[in-house]
């Protein structure tokens, strides 16, 4: 199986600095500011939920790139252009940090009482099924636009449930789970096995076997 010509492209700027930006450092102040807001209010269930989430990405891209590495074909989703820097085959700094964004917002418009059924639903759940929805209509767009590419059949307009269920559903609830712990103490070490296991990931992957 060759190589697809998005894929080319995308693995060609995976950490090319060359392509920098200025804007990515405001974009990094925005972030800063998001979480330091969270920070000085001592809303720590929100800071930790927002970063769970994010590292939630990391574990996707981490097993997207190997997805990329083995099959020698494409990742499931890539990002062949457009960016300051590209930090893995499908994982590009503006996403990054929009997913550090996201975490926060995700937490933020949760309603307080997470025992509150809709439907019969608890809440949590259909937050994150809509939400889930709602980014991947983004994506859907992204991939119109050509900003963010699909090129296996099980991951496009053809399977929309499985970029739902993969690619979104897991990052809502793993960060709606670690924001309602009663205990902060469990919020720190799930967040830390998290982190963690992403840095293993990446110190093996990317800064050992250079797979990634």
């Amino acid at each position: 199986m060759n190589i697809a010509q998005s894929a080319a492209q995308a693995q060609a700027l995976v950490r090319d600095p060359s392509h920098f930006q200025w804007y990515v450092i405001t974009l990094l102040l925005v972030v800063l500011y998001a979480y330091g807001e969270q920070v000085a209010e001592r809303r720590w269930n929100v800071v930790l939920a927002g970063i769970a989430f994010w590292l939630m990405d990391w574990v996707n891209e981490i097993w997207n790139a190997l997805l990329f590495h083995f099959s020698g074909f494409a990742p499931a989703w890539g990002t062949p252009g457009g960016s300051a820097y590209v930090i893995l085959i499908g994982l590009n700094i503006e996403i990054s940090l929009m997913f550090l964004l996201m975490g926060l917002f995700a937490v933020r418009t949760l309603p307080r009482d997470r025992a509150w059924r809709i439907f019969g639903i608890n809440n949590r759940w259909i937050f994150a099924s809509v939400n889930s929805v709602l980014c991947v209509l983004v994506e859907v767009v992204l991939n119109r636009i050509g900003a963010l590419t699909w090129e296996w059949r099980w991951w496009n307009l053809n399977a929309p449930w499985l970029i739902w269920l993969i690619g979104y559903m897991p990052f809502f609830m793993v960060a709606y789970w670690v924001h309602d712990m009663p205990s902060l103490k469990r919020q720190i070490g799930v967040v830390s096995t998290l982190g963690a296991f992403v840095l293993a990931g990446l110190g093996l992957f990317a800064g050992w076997l250079h797979w990634i």
